[in-house]
């Protein structure tokens, strides 16, 4: 592999439309902070840019539904992405965004210097308007039924159910949704980015040169010059974004597919006034990090306008990872089905790590892979707190108590001590190696080795059973542990940082260099440490049933969203409706029928008389919550006996679509045995 000076990241650009969720985590951030904090520890010359998108259609489409402008919902996001970002340690040199003026200027020249080489086409074709809104649609502005597979929600530009790209003029039945009319076809001129010319260029590039690629990324470039490349458009008729910077586009502004990765390149000019060295040197290695749903615009769009332009270099690779789900759906912002990174740091305060631990040794590098507040769970208290913490707590805990903090020396080594010893820099390798090849999941299983060696270690030499016979004895393997322990902090610090920088304070260290994980001889004797604390706590199975709680919840409320209302019944006459005695009465006392879940007795006043009523909604309302209310009852349906209870009526409810069930009753106190009809 070539040498290089320096490493410039990226990593793919939030869309400022919302909050980012743990499947921006898994797939693109949580991964090129590892990365980025690994070569940090290195040594190495890297920069690391981000920032919010916010020029994207999805912008326009949230402000039109919210009443404000593009500016306010940018605004609001992108400060909620950066602070929940800084909060889960995400540790971008910057993080800025692509309404900044810099980025303004730079996406502008970058598109007159491919304009004034001839770079682009000019095309004039049919694209929808909007006759009541006035306005042609840009492609999320339409949607229409998939002709692949028959989804009736897909957009212009790609059905989300079975993934294929689409143009708008593709959808059956199309339709406005900012108006909700059928679009018609009208004339408009745009500029192109003629992906074919640079398709030769582009199949040498990847094909011969990257083979390294993950196969993910790889095969997805292979399919899409396979199918021959087409132009591609850099503009768009919209009211909010960059201004195409030529005469005679009025009303157009860049494409955001075309203006979003330029801001890598505006993020680097406001960080530091060196930026060109980073772009435009051949000794700088460009890595993109991103989802697999942009692999085709870091691969194949982005490389051929650097290419056009002439003065940057190209991506050395783009890892890209596959899909998360939660808890067995695909998650979906429009149907808030998400773990939203902002609402996490709220309801888990100090749980940065585990959830940074979770997604890494969950990750879906190769396949989709699924998210679990179960499985969560369990990683924490089985491998957070059972392993690292626990071994971690004992070498600390256990100097404390038989060397009065200080680190003893060692006596004479083992062949076990020897052979435990030199597993470190056996791990060291492999975990770099994975690191390297950004095999992050296994890199992780490699950093938690060194606290697996150490609780082996400490399991095996029982200190605690020897301390009385052989206190030297004890004395080499508390060394030993210790040193094991410095190694566990340096090898988690860029997938766990604030467990690492706790981990420093116990040890009464300051943070050592990568260069020294796998030695032996990290703590001196006689240094004192500092005070043993928990890493990491237990979680209850109520915080877990909280969060399951609030996804429910939201489950309900896209059920009653999208469920429809029951068709009428079969219609009866005047006369047998007639015979139904409908009262006001009140709940005078209520219990739980025994062995059973759904039912409950009720003691009515229904003003003509007392009576027993067992009505199965013991899952909706406790005993408590109805004793004193009055309620609508039936007081002459034919008694039945339930449970062993004869019941004497029914109490009349309302089910929503997700099958919630109400009481019904007055509004306001009215007499028990009115009648209602």
């Amino acid at each position: 592999m070539k040498e290089y000076k320096r490493y410039l990241v990226t990593s793919a650009l939030p869309y400022a439309n919302g909050p980012v969720h743990i499947g921006h985590l898994a797939g693109v951030y949580i991964p090129s902070d590892i990365y980025v904090r690994y070569l940090r520890k290195r040594g190495r010359d890297v920069i690391w840019v981000c920032g919010s998108d916010e020029h994207g259609v999805p912008i326009t489409i949230k402000a039109r539904r919210e009443g404000v402008s593009p500016q306010a919902i940018v605004d609001k996001y992108h400060k909620i992405i950066k602070d929940s970002f800084a909060g889960l340690g995400i540790s971008f040199d910057i993080y800025s965004r692509t309404t900044s003026p810099v980025h303004e200027r730079t996406a502008s020249d970058f598109f007159r210097k491919l304009y004034d080489k001839g770079e682009f086409t000019e095309e004039t074709t049919m694209q929808y308007y909007d006759e009541e809104a006035g306005i042609f649609l840009a492609d999320r502005y339409i949607t229409g039924t998939c002709p692949k597979c028959g989804n009736d929600g897909a957009y212009g530009d790609q059905c989300e159910k079975c993934g294929s790209t689409l143009n708008a003029t593709d959808l059956i039945n199309p339709r406005s949704t900012v108006s909700g009319t059928q679009p018609v076809l009208r004339e408009t001129k745009h500029w192109y980015l003629p992906l074919d010319r640079h398709e030769a260029f582009l199949r040498g590039w990847i094909l011969d040169e990257h083979k390294e690629w993950k196969p993910n990324v790889y095969g997805q470039c292979k399919s899409w010059l396979d199918g021959g490349l087409q132009p591609r458009a850099v503009s768009r008729d919209l009211d909010w974004g960059i201004p195409v910077p030529v005469e005679g586009a009025e009303g157009k502004v860049l494409y955001v597919w075309f203006d979003a990765p330029i801001g890598y390149i505006s993020a680097t000019k406001e960080l530091t006034p060196d930026w060109e060295k980073y772009w435009k040197s051949e000794d700088t290695r460009l890595i993109h990090f991103i989802g697999k749903d942009n692999i085709v615009f870091h691969c194949i769009v982005f490389p051929a306008m650097l290419k056009a332009h002439g003065e940057y270099i190209l991506p050395d690779n783009v890892p890209a990872n596959e899909f998360l789900n939660l808890e067995g759906e695909k998650i979906s912002t429009s149907r808030n089905w998400a773990i939203w990174l902002n609402e996490y740091l709220e309801d888990m305060p100090g749980k940065q790590d585990v959830l940074r631990y979770v997604l890494t040794a969950n990750a879906p590098e190769t396949k989709d892979n699924d998210f679990t507040w179960k499985e969560y769970q369990a990683r924490n208290n089985n491998e957070l707190v059972a392993v690292l913490g626990n071994f971690v707590n004992r070498a600390l805990v256990l100097t404390g108590k038989y060397f009065d903090g200080i680190v003893p020396a060692t006596q004479e080594l083992t062949d076990y001590d020897r052979d435990t010893l030199a597993e470190l820099p056996r791990l060291r390798a492999s975990l770099e190696n994975n690191i390297e090849q950004f095999h992050f999941r296994e890199a992780l299983k490699d950093a938690m080795g060194f606290a697996r060696l150490g609780n082996k270690y400490l399991a095996d030499t029982e200190p605690w059973k020897v301390i009385k016979s052989d206190p030297d004895r004890v004395a080499t393997i508390l060394n030993i542990a210790l040193q094991i322990t410095a190694n566990t902090a340096i090898a988690i610090e860029p997938f766990m940082p604030f467990s690492a920088e706790k981990m420093w304070r116990m040890l009464n260290l300051e943070p050592l260099g990568w260069e020294m994980l796998g030695r032996a001889d990290l703590l001196a004797p006689a240094h004192r440490i500092g005070k043993p604390e928990l890493l990491f706590e237990k979680i209850e199975d109520e915080v877990i049933d909280r969060q399951l709680r609030k996804l429910e919840a939201t489950k309900a409320a896209n059920a009653a969203a999208n469920a429809t209302v029951d068709p009428q019944k079969e219609a009866v006459s005047f006369e047998d409706f007639q015979k139904m005695d409908i009262r006001v009465a009140r709940i005078i006392a209520a219990e739980k029928v025994a062995k059973t879940k759904k039912l409950l007795k009720l003691t009515i006043d229904t003003g003509i008389d007392t009576r027993v009523i067992v009505s199965g909604i013991a899952e909706h309302y406790t005993p408590e919550e109805l004793i004193g209310r009055q309620v609508l009852v039936l007081v002459n349906l034919a008694p039945r006996e339930l449970k062993g209870i004869e019941s004497c009526g029914m109490i009349l409810m309302a089910s929503d679509p997700t099958g919630k069930l109400m009481l019904l009753g007055p509004n306001g106190e009215v007499k028990n045995g009115s009648t209602v009809g």
